[in-house]
């Protein structure tokens, strides 16, 4: 059965009681009779049938209820496969895929037959022969069966699964026999009503919905929320008078289906039970004490708590008292860590590393700025000051030619007079 997180909360909740149905649910329950006039009242406290306490959740089977009705479908063998095609063969650089035959239309040399091709067979088309059942233990079978009819008398459940029971006196909803005498779906839904399931009602009618896809071509176009599930002893008119009405349900106690009990794998559905078929479940399904009288070899399933309170029961002061003390963890030796990684390990060993890093840093920003004036010094000597090419040395050459040409004339005399 999927069960959701919160439903696994109310489920222990439920044993706790917490709920305002809760007390309700624990007593014994009231038969709602239906007076002359289409009044409805009460009438003397019924025992509850055991059946009706037994625990729960257990693992419910939906899918394998559902596989077992399923009916055997495949694909045809001849879709894909009917056209005459025939491969080219190979020297015409095209694939050797079969082709249709013909000329003149688009479909002639278009491929055919593979699951590739446009119009072609699928790949591994489906067989009637597929393992379409499932064969689930009858034990099984019942325990769901039980369980779902458990979780149905327990508001927490039946709220959690969407149904509106502000209005209900008491879970489960037992009316008298009369209530299957109703012919008219007109008195159905007055006596709904007057059981507090207006609201119910109204949340059956806002639900009409179209359904999607291709079921609303195939005489399935609306789709309705689960409702109440009238449960009745014998048919005298009850189905009739009920199966108009949208999400209302009707089914025999002898005959109770699991797909009913718990549409879609949820178990609490809203059930509302005349007299004479809650009375039976005795019969059907026994008691703690007694085995089934209708069911051979069948027994209730027998809860393995009787108080589901687990945390309660630990933390209680008779189970505390006889305990051990509680054993501490043993206490590691922390890791060491490496100063040379670790500033705090570092500020412990060192108390003046910071200040140290700070003036480390202030250098190499000093020295950094010395760097970065010389380069921009040298590159402004290297673009302005071109050595040769400035005015000072032009100018001194100027004067070194003169001072030359009046040398070599200095000595040409020397050379006359000797």
């Amino acid at each position: 059965l999927k069960v959701t997180s919160h439903l696994r909360e109310l489920c222990q909740l439920v044993s706790l009681g917490s709920s305002d149905h809760g007390d309700g649910a624990a007593r014994g329950l009231h038969l709602q009779e239906r007076q002359p006039g289409g009044e409805v009242g009460h009438s003397a406290d019924a025992s509850r049938p055991h059946v009706a306490i037994a625990p729960g959740p257990r693992a419910l089977h939906p899918h394998e209820c559902i596989e077992e009705r399923a009916q055997a479908v495949s694909v045809s063998p001849k879709p894909g496969y009917e056209t005459a095609a025939e491969s080219w063969g190979t020297g015409r650089a095209v694939a050797r895929v079969p082709r249709a035959p013909g000329g003149g239309t688009h479909r002639a040399g278009q491929g055919a037959f593979g699951n590739m091709c446009r119009g072609g067979g699928m790949f591994s088309p489906t067989k009637t022969w597929r393992r379409w059942h499932r064969c689930v233990n009858v034990t099984q079978k019942r325990h769901a069966v039980v369980t779902a009819l458990a979780a149905s008398s327990l508001p927490p459940l039946v709220m959690a699964r969407g149904h509106r029971i502000g209005e209900v006196s008491e879970l489960p909803l037992v009316v008298s026999d009369g209530l299957e005498s109703i012919t008219k779906t007109k008195q159905a839904v007055e006596v709904l009503k007057k059981l507090g399931c207006g609201e119910e009602l109204e949340r059956l009618i806002k639900s009409r919905k179209i359904r999607q896809g291709k079921g609303k071509m195939r005489n399935r176009r609306y789709t309705v929320r689960r409702g109440p599930l009238v449960v009745y002893g014998e048919d005298k008119g009850v189905v009739r008078a009920f199966r108009n009405i949208p999400g209302v349900q009707t089914a025999s106690v002898k005959d109770l289906n699991l797909l009913k009990l718990a549409p879609g794998g949820y178990f609490g559905r809203f059930l509302i039970w005349t007299e004479s078929a809650f009375r039976m479940l005795n019969k059907m399904y026994g008691t703690l004490k007694s085995g089934a009288p209708m069911k051979r070899g069948y027994t209730l399933p027998r809860a393995q708590m009787e108080n589901a309170d687990v945390a309660r029961i630990i933390n209680s002061t008779e189970v505390q008292s006889v305990l051990r003390p509680k054993l501490e963890a043993p206490q590691k030796a922390p890791m060491k860590r490496n100063p040379l990684r670790s500033k705090a390990a570092m500020e412990q060993l060192n108390p003046f590393a910071p200040e140290a890093k700070e003036a480390e840093k202030k250098r190499m920003a000093d020295k950094t700025a010395v760097k970065e004036r010389k380069a921009a010094s040298k590159q402004y000597n290297k673009k302005h000051k071109r050595g040769p090419d400035t005015f000072y040395k032009t100018l001194m050459k100027a004067f070194e030619a003169k001072a030359q040409a009046g040398k070599k004339s200095a000595e040409g005399e020397e050379e006359g007079e000797e």
